[in-house]
């Protein structure tokens, strides 16, 4: 069986939040469209037809989990994936 092999510690609280926040649909679009590079709040609302204020809804769980980063420019805000784990999953999604 697998005795011989050693797995790499997992906080399964961390991945359980993860699968929940990445377990609704709106906001997995948003992390699909983010895959593909930064984008502005603008830009993301057209790719994903969310209306502003459900955008900033999802936007601020995803950030809160740490899978979305922000920066300003201006009076832009640009978001991006927060690290590999939201490309990891939507990599298994996609095989």
């Amino acid at each position: 069986m697998l005795e011989g092999r050693r797995r790499a510690p997992l906080d399964l609280t961390r991945a359980a939040r993860l699968l929940q926040a990445m377990g609704n649909p709106h906001r997995l679009r948003v992390l699909r469209e983010l895959s593909d590079g930064e984008r502005c709040a603008g830009d993301l609302g057209r790719a994903t037809g969310l209306q502003p204020s459900a955008l900033s809804q999802h936007l601020s769980r995803l950030r809160a989990d740490g899978l979305v980063h922000c920066r300003r420019v201006g009076s832009h805000i640009y978001y991006s994936l927060a690290g590999d784990a939201a490309t990891a999953v939507l990599r298994s999604l996609a095989a």
